[in-house]
């Protein structure tokens, strides 16, 4: 097969491909670029070196990705709280006679919280909260399919392993699809009603069996399909989508290894 072949487009993604950058670059790209700065971040201690990587996530994010309610409500919303709530949570867990000669800012009978520890408890939750951050750039703009086909294509990944990992990946909306049409079919017989937590685990002792069953013949399927198409009967198979590895890949991987860079280098990371 010709290897000028356009962007790839997943078949199965729930909404059309976005023209935006980060939806146009490989996913391996978009994996190998925050990596550097990921490890750099897990010997940070300060505040300001993962609070400038998360600015650079979040930057990147606005750019590339695709504006939706639930990446709003995630970016927004969601990190924020959890690095407030490590942050706060990580700074009881300080020993105070490290930061004993920091200034209180509570103090209940015996027990006192320092500025100290809630130094190292925020800078603790902001590292984790810009390594999602920059985790995000891939996992917001990058579908299993074209994570599979790039590794296949670009890192070699035996077919066998790549594919075999995709459809049972595929297993858990089918399931989800399955479960629906258990429930609604309870529903419609009046089957295991009422209230309280014996009826509800009555409910979902009532979906196994026929999740089970459909799940078995749902795999019976996929393995049928599979023979027929002599999967793992050759070690190459013909791609029929493609996905690329291509010069704004390698630009954008360098130029945000740059970006890092230039925020590290000056800040000394490592430097407890």
């Amino acid at each position: 097969m010709s290897a000028t072949a356009t962007t790839a487009i997943d078949p199965y993604a729930a909404a059309p491909a976005s023209r935006r950058l980060l939806f146009r670059l490989n996913p391996l790209a978009k994996l190998a670029a925050p990596v550097p700065a990921m490890v750099a971040l897990i010997f940070t201690r300060d505040l300001v070196t993962p609070l400038a990587i998360l600015a650079l996530a979040y930057a990147v994010l606005i750019v590339g990705a695709r504006w939706t309610l639930r990446t709003v409500l995630l970016l927004a919303v969601a990190v924020p709280v959890g690095i407030l709530l490590v942050g706060a949570g990580m700074s009881l867990w300080v020993d105070a006679a490290r930061v004993a000669d920091t200034p209180v800012l509570l103090q209940l009978g015996t027990w006192s919280l320092h500025a100290g520890a809630l130094q190292i408890g925020m800078a603790t939750g902001l590292r984790l909260g810009a390594i999602a951050a920059l985790a995000f750039i891939a996992g917001l703009t990058t579908t299993g399919p074209d994570l599979v086909r790039a590794t296949v294509q670009q890192l070699r990944v035996p077919y066998r392993v790549g594919y075999t990992a995709l459809a049972a990946f595929r297993f858990v909306p089918r399931f989800g699809y399955e479960l629906d049409l258990i429930r609604q079919a309870h529903r419609v017989r009046g089957a295991h009603g009422g209230r309280g937590p014996f009826a509800a685990i009555a409910r979902w002792g009532g979906y196994v069996v026929p999740l089970l069953a459909g799940a078995i013949r749902h795999a019976e399927r996929v393995a049928l399909a599979m023979d027929s198409r002599a999967f793992g009967a050759h070690r190459d198979r013909t791609e029929r989508h493609l996905v690329p590895f291509r010069r704004r890949d390698v630009v954008f991987i360098v130029v945000f290894w740059i970006a890092s860079a230039a925020i590290l280098i000056p800040l000394f990371p490592w430097t407890p």
